[in-house]
Order: C-alpha cells, then sequence, then structure tokens
C-alpha cells in the first residue's frame, strides 16, 4: 500500500495536496490549541460557510477564488468578534447564523448561476481542487502563519487562556484577537478547498482536544496537537488514495481515531498518578 503511495505522489497533483495538507495541518493545530480554551472553535465553521458562499460568488463571475474569499471572509471574522465583544448576540449564536445564511446563500448562488462548480468537491474537499496557484499561494501563506504565531507566542497564549488577566497585566486583548481571527480566516480559506466547508473545523477541534487528554502544560499541548494533526493527515490521505474516499472525511475519521487513543491514554496517565498519590 505505501509502495503503491509514494508511486502515487509522483503526480503534480497529489505533492501540491501533501504539501498544503501537511502547512494547513500544522496552522490548523496551532489556531485550534488558542480557540478550543476561548470556547470559539466553531468559528471555522463559521467562517468555512462564509468562504463557501464568497467561492459561490466568485464563481458566479468568473472571479478569482481566493481573491474573491479571503478578503470577505476576514471581514466577516472581525464582525463576529465584534459581535462577540458587544454581547448582543452570543458568539455560538452569531456563528450559527453567520454559518446557515452564507452556507444557503452560496447554493443558491450555485444553483441560479447555473455554473459547473463542483458542489461535493467545495462540501467534502477534493484532492483535484489544490491548483497550481493554490500550491504557490499556500507555500507563501501558512509557514507566515507559522511564522506570526511563533513571534506572538506568548502574548496569543496569555489571551487564549485569560483575556481579563492578559488585559490587567498590559496586553493588547483586541490587538491579539483581531489578529487571531485574520490567521483563523486566511487558514480557513486556504484550508476548504482541500478539506471542504463542511469539515475544515475539525481540523481545528479535534487535533487541540486530543493533545489536552494528556498535556498539562501549554507548549507540550501545542507541539502535540501539531504531531496529531499532521500524522491525521498523512493516514487520511494513505487511506483517500487506499479507497477512493473523499480525502476531507478521510482525515477527519482518522483525527477521531486520535482523539480516542490520546483519551485512553490519558485515562492511563490520570490513572498512575492516582495511585502514586
Amino acid at each position: 500500500m505505501l509502495a503503491d503511495f509514494f508511486e502515487y505522489l509522483k503526480m503534480d497533483f497529489a505533492m501540491r495536496a501533501l504539501v498544503v495538507g501537511f502547512l494547513l495541518s500544522i496552522c490548523a493545530a496551532l489556531l485550534g490549541v488558542c480557540l478550543v480554551p476561548k470556547r470559539y472553535s466553531m468559528i471555522g465553521d463559521g467562517l468555512s460557510h462564509v468562504g463557501f458562499g464568497a467561492l459561490a460568488v466568485a464563481s458566479a463571475l468568473n472571479a478569482a477564488p481566493l481573491a474573491v474569499a479571503l478578503p470577505v471572509v476576514i471581514v466577516a471574522s472581525f464582525c463576529l468578534l465584534r459581535l462577540r465583544e458587544s454581547g448582543k448576540i452570543k458568539g455560538d449564536s452569531a456563528i450559527a447564523m453567520v454559518s446557515a445564511g452564507a452556507l444557503a446563500i452560496g447554493i443558491m448562488i450555485v444553483s441560479l448561476s447555473g455554473s459547473n462548480t463542483d458542489l461535493n468537491g467545495y462540501m467534502f474537499g477534493s484532492l483535484l481542487s489544490v491548483s497550481k496557484s493554490d500550491f504557490w499561494t499556500a507555500l507563501i501563506i501558512f509557514p507566515a502563519v507559522i511564522l506570526i504565531f511563533a513571534v506572538f507566542y506568548t502574548q496569543i497564549f496569555a489571551v487564549s487562556h485569560d483575556e481579563n488577566f492578559a488585559r490587567a497585566t498590559g496586553v493588547k486583548a483586541g490587538f491579539y484577537n483581531t489578529l487571531l481571527s485574520v490567521l483563523v480566516a486566511v487558514t480557513i480559506v486556504m484550508g476548504m478547498r482541500l478539506m471542504g466547508t463542511l469539515l475544515i473545523s475539525a481540523l481545528v477541534i479535534f487535533p487541540a482536544v486530543s493533545a489536552m487528554r494528556v498535556c498539562r502544560s501549554y507548549f507540550a499541548t501545542v507541539l502535540t496537537a501539531v504531531v496529531v494533526s499532521v500524522v491525521s493527515f498523512l493516514a487520511g490521505m494513505i487511506i483517500s488514495f487506499s479507497f477512493s474516499s473523499p480525502i476531507g472525511a478521510s482525515i477527519v475519521v482518522c483525527n477521531i481515531g486520535s482523539l480516542f487513543i490520546m483519551s485512553a491514554v490519558g485515562a492511563v496517565k490520570k490513572k498512575s498518578l492516582r495511585k502514586r498519590a
């Protein structure tokens, strides 16, 4: 199976998907570790649906997908952040409304425009959807996301885990919340072509939750989440190739398996610590 898979990687589209998926897995895991403690992890789901609506508009207008989707999703992330901070609409309610509304608008536009957009590919992801332009854009954007996260590691940690304390100590929480929103928006838009609109948020949530089952320190959680995300992606890609299954669904299934394994390891670890105590 692995020998056939390596032969498969000699094709350009498969290698593009491998590189983009590898970088996407790292970025999604880093952001997930920040979003899950803030109880704002479902923002990825809402933004992916906004991205779908924007891609539908781009398809109807024969415009460049990323040129339309990226600014729209970034603006949507700002709006969701402002709604959350204002307290007028709870964060989960705002995300649910934006998510359902954008998805409905996107489907209506695709249906009425009569375009040949592959809805199945947009919904569930496709190896073939990663074009050369997507590949080169990802090679620029994803390393930039990783670099920004590394540079502002301490501040992002403070805002993610105790925003009120961070504000009290002089951290500009508003700026770092905005920065985090932009990073999430960019990662979602770049990843939804590969993972699909309905499944991209899973790549943000599962690795972070899995890592939190066994790790106590923030740094260990970040590293473990990245490892879990990358391994799940590679396993999912192999499964997708071997069984001709949608790549997004295959990766999510592997992430579910990782969560069960990490939960079992965490339970054994807690049990052994109780015995020592």
